[in-house]
């Protein structure tokens, strides 16, 4: 079970590397530059109705966009901050969970989120479009953006203090 665990989540970092753009220097794996406009991305909704990332964004509000996998458990540790931060905070930003194509369905990320709802949507990236055009390329990235779609924070990993990051951008904006 450990195994077939180990393995699934190997193929799936090994798959979400296959989808970086040819070159795509080391730094750019934590996802876009500081600074970088956020661009469009074709996703689908649960229910498999085309999205673009773009029309979730913004709206007078930064975002907060987190890739993610039901599989993850970097996304896991992380999930009481993004959940922290929807509560707290909600109503002043966008929290957006983009779940990657790689070992999941909307079958299975609908059957995780029957157990927990955060409040936010998620959107389910089948073909790669916003892994690829936002550098994500692995889970647990965390892009921060500003109301007007500049990426002002980004990093990996589950050691993100993500609700200090949104605090100090909503801080900078009042």
């Amino acid at each position: 079970m450990v195994r077939s665990l180990k393995n699934a989540l190997a193929a799936g970092s090994l798959a979400l590397a296959l989808l970086a753009p040819a070159g795509a220097a080391a730094q750019d794996v934590l996802g876009l530059p500081i600074g970088t406009q956020a661009p469009a991305a074709s996703v689908q909704d649960l229910d498999g109705k085309p999205v673009q990332l773009l029309d979730m964004i913004g709206k007078g509000k930064p975002t907060l966009l987190e890739f993610w996998a039901t599989w993850c458990e970097q996304c896991e540790v992380l999930q009481p901050q993004l959940d922290r931060i929807q509560k707290e905070m909600g109503s002043q930003v966008n929290v957006i969970a983009v779940a990657v194509g790689v070992n999941q369905t909307p079958r299975r990320i609908q059957r995780h989120l029957q157990d927990h709802n955060p409040g936010y949507p998620f959107v389910f990236d089948a073909r790669g479009d916003a892994v690829r055009k936002y550098q994500a390329m692995t889970t647990s990235i965390v892009m921060l953006l500003d109301k007007n779609g500049k990426v002002v924070y980004a990093d990996v990993g589950p050691q993100q203090d993500l609700v200090g990051a949104v605090r100090k951008l909503l801080g900078a904006t009042q």
